[in-house]
């Protein structure tokens, strides 16, 4: 599955935006899909992940009650939804898909789009 990510940007703290991952390639309803992200110098981490059918959704706690994680497998198209965005939350974001079995990790990643927040 590709995957393409858009939607970052330059924004002011307290400020929201909404990114989406567009997916092709193979059938979306069958992964589950997640957001991770990195800023410089620092590892990639895990932020918010939703099952194949959208019934399930986790979250970062230093981004739980502020991001919201959904897919439209109509659209083959997961969002996250990013508000009262924190300096802390710049870096790059990737989305990125694995098979729904158990066991399976994050095989397929997106390019990246880069978010941005000013104090």
């Amino acid at each position: 599955v590709q995957l393409q990510a858009s939607g970052g940007g330059l924004v002011q703290a307290g400020d929201s935006l909404r990114l989406s991952c567009a997916a092709s390639g193979r059938t979306f309803s069958r992964y589950d899909m997640g957001w991770f992200r990195q800023a410089p110098g620092k590892e990639r981490e895990f932020v918010a992940g939703i099952s194949w059918s959208g019934g399930s959704t986790y979250y970062a706690d230093s981004v739980k009650d502020r991001f919201t994680i959904s897919r439209d497998n109509a659209k083959n198209t997961v969002y996250l939804q990013m508000n009262s965005l924190k300096p802390d939350d710049t870096a790059v974001y990737y989305c990125a898909a694995r098979p729904a079995v158990a066991g399976t990790g994050y095989a397929y990643w997106g390019q990246g789009t880069q978010v941005t927040v000013s104090s």
